[in-house]
């Protein structure tokens, strides 16, 4: 089976991307206002793009970009995209959107976007994805991710289709796809740090007023170097704080090495000053 591709953006260029790189960096880092923009603008777009011209009247099912426990920036992105699709679906006597989750197993901590097509699927073809196969029966998937660079994600998806036997109708639903091979897929951590280049970046938009947390945040707030980090973790709230603890044990981050030191500082940190951690 085919899936049928859309994305709103296409990068074929180092320069022009159609889309602010700013807002891109810190839509990634928690950013809930871009999130919002992003969403509503990924489901107008293919709203005119394809729905509009087509007879699609089958229950929807949208799904995220797989995650373990964090949700990812996508996650923020896809509530947004499925408000703005249920509006044109009730006002065209279509059912509205169903979601599900893809339930991934993490095997690494690396950084991904800086990586190679090739070294991109070795890292991530250890993560294994779950689905509830019951729950898809008889309906039309919606795949959602911010950025298609080399399609290792999306194979790594189609792998588990395969292995799951589905034969539903499948989407796979881009915010941006770079499409020019001779750019090198490190374009994305371009993307990814162009306003967001060290921790103290991070205090900005963490007091916006329309922070999320999300898997990028926390790995890059505990793999900071040590003086950045407890200095950051000092301005925020206690409620920033319970959080980011509450959220490195349900990403088992307090087993990994690397960020040992930081999870550490941020455990003694709650626990002198008695923290109610619920």
């Amino acid at each position: 089976m085919i899936p049928y591709s859309y994305s709103l953006y296409k990068i074929d260029n180092g320069i022009n991307f159609g889309f602010n790189p700013d807002d891109y960096s810190r839509f990634k880092f928690g950013d809930d206002l871009v999130a919002k923009t992003f969403g509503k603008s990924l489901a107008d777009g293919f709203i005119k793009d394809f729905l509009e011209d087509s007879a699609l009247n089958d229950q929807i099912v949208v799904i995220s970009s797989p995650y373990c426990f964090i949700p990812t920036a996508t996650f923020a992105m896809k509530n947004y995209f499925v408000y703005q699709l249920n509006h044109w679906l009730a006002e065209n006597n279509k059912p509205v959107v169903q979601e599900a989750k893809i339930h991934r197993t993490i095997t690494y901590k690396e950084d991904y976007g800086e990586l190679n097509a090739v070294d991109r699927l070795k890292l991530i073809g250890n993560d294994s994805f779950h689905i509830d196969k019951d729950f898809l029966k008889d309906k039309v998937l919606f795949f959602l991710d911010d950025i298609k660079i080399t399609g290792s994600h999306e194979k790594m998806i189609l792998k588990m289709v395969k292995e799951y036997g589905l034969t539903n109708s499948i989407f796979m639903l881009y915010f941006a796809e770079l499409v020019n091979n001779d750019i090198h897929p490190n374009i994305e951590n371009y993307l990814n740090y162009h306003q967001i280049k060290t921790v103290s970046d991070l205090d900005a938009v963490v007091k916006s007023g329309s922070f999320c947390f999300n898997t990028r945040i926390v790995k890059y707030i505990l793999n900071c170097d040590f003086n950045s980090f407890q200095s950051f973790l000092e301005q925020q709230t206690d409620d920033f704080i319970r959080s980011l603890y509450n959220l490195s044990l349900g990403n088992s981050y307090h087993t990994i090495e690397s960020y040992s030191e930081n999870f550490n500082f941020l455990k003694n940190y709650i626990t002198n000053r008695n923290y109610n951690l619920i």
